[in-house]
């Protein structure tokens, strides 16, 4: 099929060429172009030659000074375009310096690319981390204030950068003003909800945190998880920080309407429970805390709401204990639990029964509270020698634990500001 196109094509071309040809040689018409002292005449198809044939030179130039113009462009420093490669370049080295931990050169690099850039706010930030990173604080805060200069609609980037790099060199109460002023400009925006949020977090201002928390929900300003878990330590935190020194009667109806102010979920969650129960004992109303853990466990079975529940003193010590034998059915191996059945038993001074539920605790774990227990009953049973083992082995077991969390503590990365 092609060959046939290709011939068809051919025909006409040869057929156009022949009519061309028939029709210059029957009609050559005549051109004639005269002014003062010039004189041009040809034939019309001459004359149509020549200005094809002009006008394809005209074609060829253009083609020629453009295919120069970029071959100089490509050579000459100073062109738009060679100009355009060397600050992508340099931009790109920079910011593999910063990254890589080259701060000095990084500093340099995206300080002097910012200047002579007519949008350079990310280089501007960039050499403001550097000078951080390298403890110039004045320098990064006048990179700041240059950023500001140049581009003022970004201020709100700025503002949140060094808000973050105050926080990261301990400038807490600056950095605050620097977010609170944002808060007030940009009350929905999800970035500074989150700054204000780590700030009250380092300050321990939990109370801020528990009021700023319906704002990132409404906002969307943290994942649902962990908004949930941020929830829960601000309350953990903010229970744990309630001072009631000079509450005096009032302490326990403060905790109480603080305790209220929980959702009904998180007052179910165990960890918070605990911290509740615990600051109940330490009011001295331990009635109240062991009922508070008796209808949680019933409900739903927690290893360490068991465990606390042996240190609470209820208003009936054998309803305390055959609740906690109920639990023991359903958790027959867990040791907290057989710890907590050993103290009360003790509560109720059933020896014997305390010394097997001691000892079958020991049994599934070598706890140092339960070795404490245990060589307290035994030197009041008079077994003098085995009750100084067990102090001894609990004296070990608790150094080691202490040990393990001194050398946790020194394997973690300390936190020194890098701005990033």
């Amino acid at each position: 099929m092609k060959r046939v196109y290709l011939l068809l094509l051919t025909v006409l071309v040869i057929g156009g060429l022949a009519l061309l040809g028939l029709a210059v040689s029957e009609h050559q018409g005549y051109v004639l172009f005269a002014y003062k002292g010039f004189r041009y005449e040809s034939t019309l198809w001459a004359f149509v030659l020549l200005i094809v044939a002009v006008v394809l030179a005209l074609w060829l130039l253009r083609l020629l000074i453009r295919a120069l113009l970029t071959s100089v462009g490509l050579i000459n420093p100073w062109s738009r375009l060679h100009r355009e490669r060397r600050v992508r370049s340099a931009s790109e080295h920079g910011f593999q310096e910063l990254i890589e931990g080259r701060w000095s050169k990084a500093q340099t690099h995206l300080s002097r690319i910012a200047r002579n850039e007519s949008r350079p706010l990310i280089h501007y930030l960039g050499a403001a981390r550097a000078a951080h990173n390298l403890e110039h604080y004045e320098q990064s805060d006048a990179l700041l204030e240059e950023a500001l200069q140049r581009q003022p609609n970004a201020e709100l980037a700025i503002a949140l950068t060094h808000a973050e790099l105050q926080l990261a060199r301990g400038e807490i109460d600056n950095a605050q003003e620097t977010l609170q002023v944002m808060h007030e400009r940009h009350p929905h925006n999800p970035q500074v909800l989150r700054q204000l949020q780590q700030l009250y977090a380092t300050r321990g201002d939990w109370q801020a945190v528990l009021k700023l928390l319906p704002v990132l929900r409404k906002e969307k300003a943290m994942a649902p998880a962990e908004l949930m878990a941020l929830e829960r330590r601000a309350w953990r935190e903010y229970l744990l920080g309630l001072d009631f020194k000079e509450a005096g009667d009032g302490a326990l109806p403060s905790l109480a309407q603080a305790w209220e102010r929980l959702s009904p979920n998180l007052r179910g969650e165990p960890e918070l429970l605990a911290v509740y129960a615990d600051r109940l004992r330490a009011l001295g109303a331990e009635p109240g805390a062991e009922e508070l853990l008796s209808k949680a466990l019933n409900r739903e079975y927690d290893g360490r709401l068991a465990r606390l529940y042996g240190l609470l003193r209820g208003r009936d010590s054998a309803k305390q204990l055959r609740n906690a034998e109920g639990w023991l059915e359903q958790h027959p191996n867990d040791a907290g639990l057989l710890l907590t059945l050993g103290r009360l038993s003790l509560h109720n001074q059933l020896w014997g029964k305390a010394r097997d539920y001691f000892e079958a605790s020991l049994t599934l774990e070598r706890h140092p509270e339960t070795c404490a227990e245990l060589a307290r009953l035994l030197a009041q049973l008079g077994e003098v020698e085995r009750s100084n083992r067990l102090f001894q082995e609990g004296l070990g077991l608790l150094d080691r634990r202490l040990s393990g969390q001194v050398a946790v503590l020194a394997a973690e990365p300390q936190r020194m500001p890098n701005g990033g």
